[in-house]
């Protein structure tokens, strides 16, 4: 199943796609530009990781990944929604997107083994963490300006149930930036997998419904300049689209 949250004529609906866009659940069928569209859940606390695909650990001339997962939070102000804008801080000389498969967890839990990873997950959707490298400090300790700005992490379309994505670990993801295809990677190159990433993170803390883990990006990145259209996909889950401003 897929679902979505949009808004239309004042109020937060939940909607189904549909061959016109979006089907809401009094069954009216409009266009994905006649709504507007939020983060397709309400979630919680967003765990993102860096360095966690082999490619990309290689294009930023790292000699190695590193040894524990290089994660950090973000605040829920960052996300916003599929056809969204994103600003680009006039001061800005490189800003870039991330296609990301996100994780959005089921249950609470804690100190959950690999082997049961999978059990606690309700479902994927795709995020783009787009980073302003300009502030960065060092990839080790993000500055706060480079992944939490407002609107900085369009998600989205959907929150796809994990039953619809039989295999996470072997899924294509591509950007296109004004219809040109800049990044085309694979969920099979993440350093630390899924079920690897849910034992990491629930070894020291209580994950909860709603939770997202955004699981890092492949090579390919590239500068987005303002009037820019981006889109992000990943193969089974959604195309996400977002525009620059």
């Amino acid at each position: 199943m897929r679902q979505a949250r949009v808004v239309y004529e004042g109020r937060t609906l939940t909607a189904t796609p549909c061959a016109t866009g979006v089907r809401l659940a009094d069954g009216t069928e409009l266009r994905e530009e006649q709504v507007t569209w939020l983060p397709p859940g309400e979630f919680g606390t967003i765990f993102a990781l860096g360095l966690n695909y082999a490619d990309h650990v290689r294009e930023l001339k790292f000699q190695k990944a590193p040894e524990e997962p290089l994660v950090f939070l973000k605040g829920p102000n960052a996300l916003t929604g599929h056809r969204r804008v994103t600003h680009r801080p006039p001061d800005a000389t490189f800003m870039h997107y991330e296609c990301e498969l996100a994780v959005v967890i089921g249950k609470t839990c804690k100190n959950v083994p690999r082997e049961s990873a999978y059990d606690v997950i309700r479902g994927y959707t795709v995020a783009n963490d787009y980073a302003i490298r300009d502030y960065l400090e060092n990839f080790y300790r993000p500055n706060l300006r480079v992944k939490n700005r407002d609107a900085c992490t369009p998600i989205g379309p959907w929150l796809i149930d994990k039953a619809d994505v039989p295999d996470p670990m072997n899924l294509r993801l591509r950007t296109w930036v004004n219809d040109k295809l800049t990044q085309d990677g694979n969920t099979r190159d993440m350093v630390l997998d899924i079920a690897g990433l849910i034992e990491y993170l629930s070894g020291f803390m209580t994950l909860n419904p709603g939770d997202v883990i955004l699981t890092g990006t492949p090579e390919g990145v590239a500068d987005c300049k303002s009037g820019d259209r981006v889109v992000t996909e990943i193969e089974g889950v959604g195309s996400l689209i977002n525009f620059i401003e």
